[in-house]
């Protein structure tokens, strides 16, 4: 994490930064982390946990306030009943997640400008980062992922992923060690034909067959090479030409 902060930016002097946390095992240990960075940074920055209690059926609303009030830091519980808007749209045994997804985004970033947070901390990992390159790629015909860092659409809030450099399985073991208080995230049933799902699986079957695939491709990530893509936008192949190339070729060869 301290790693990816120094290559992002993600945490700096005076940030106050909104932790979101779900129940999850990832914003467990992206909260945990970050606080244990808080002791130990050259500067200070001040966390407030955030959770936002969407009023799915069956969730155990005693358990992250229990949690949170355990924890030297302060926090928020947001109650929003966007469970009733999204069984309301969108028709019985369809995937919920997208709309979901913006809703709770909305809220979020509402929150953040009311809590004066200039930051939004999600708990995305380097395995999701993955996944959604993929994503992209089959489904949305762009070559894409979540940043570690990104300016929201309004310019009001930047989202921050800390997780970025983390495996998925170290969370496992770091979340069973530290025995958090999980909550699935399945309370509203629609988790289970999910195209992210079968992209976990085949990157899961990659790690088996050749362990270290999925790092590699995460490095991928970090290693674009405009002029060896397709993307003219990126890369003047139109004025590309003998003439002017001797220092391009030379990088070309070593590419």
């Amino acid at each position: 994490m301290a790693k990816a902060s120094g290559d992002f930016g993600l945490l700096e002097p005076g940030d106050r930064i909104m932790v979101c946390l779900s129940g999850g095992k990832d914003s467990y240990a992206m909260l945990s982390l970050l606080q244990l960075i808080q002791k130990k940074a050259p500067f200070k920055f001040d966390l407030v946990a955030v959770n936002l209690d969407q009023k799915q059926p069956g969730f155990p609303e005693h358990v992250l306030p229990t949690y949170l009030k355990a924890q030297d830091l302060e926090y928020k519980i947001i109650e929003e009943d966007t469970y009733s808007i999204v069984t309301e749209i969108i028709p019985a045994g369809k995937t919920t997640c997208g709309l979901c997804s913006r809703l709770r985004r909305g809220i979020l970033y509402r929150v953040a400008d009311e809590l004066n947070c200039n930051k939004i901390a999600l708990g995305h990992h380097q395995d999701d980062m993955v996944e959604t390159l993929f994503l992209n790629m089959f489904f949305g015909g762009s070559l894409k992922t979540m940043p570690p860092k990104l300016l929201s659409d309004d310019g009001r809030n930047v989202v921050i992923r800390p997780l970025a450099y983390v495996r998925e399985k170290d969370l496992i073991k770091y979340a069973e060690f530290k025995d958090y208080p999980i909550i699935p995230c399945n309370l509203c049933g629609s988790q289970e034909n999910l195209q992210r799902q079968a992209i976990k699986h085949m990157l899961m079957q990659w790690d088996q067959i050749q362990p270290g695939r999925v790092d590699n491709i995460a490095k991928a990530m970090t290693s674009v090479v405009p002029s060896h893509l397709c993307d003219a936008e990126l890369f003047d192949f139109k004025g590309l030409s003998q003439t002017e190339l001797p220092e391009v070729l030379e990088i070309n060869r070593t590419v």
